[in-house]
């Protein structure tokens, strides 16, 4: 599903809070942006695609933000179960 997805459902919003919400097993889809870091979330993604977590990559870190309704970059966001 599209970046929309983030505007109406129970989403986090950063890499560490990613982190965690995957740690606990409490994500059901990772969004991450094309220009962060080289290499930053690498461990992110392993850790997402061992749990089964479905990744879908957005253009920036900038158009992420905005997609979380938040006045500046995100490098990373996340969709909770329900």
């Amino acid at each position: 599903m599209p970046l929309n997805e983030l505007a109406v459902a129970e989403r986090i919003v950063g890499e560490k809070e990613a982190r965690r919400a995957l740690s606990k097993g409490l994500l059901r889809k990772l969004f991450v942006a094309a220009d962060a870091e080289p290499g930053r979330l690498d461990s992110l993604l392993r850790d997402a695609e061992a749990a089964g977590v479905e990744v879908e990559r957005v253009e920036s870190r900038l158009i992420l933000g905005r997609a979380c309704a938040i006045d500046r970059s995100a490098s990373a966001a996340g969709l909770l179960k329900r």
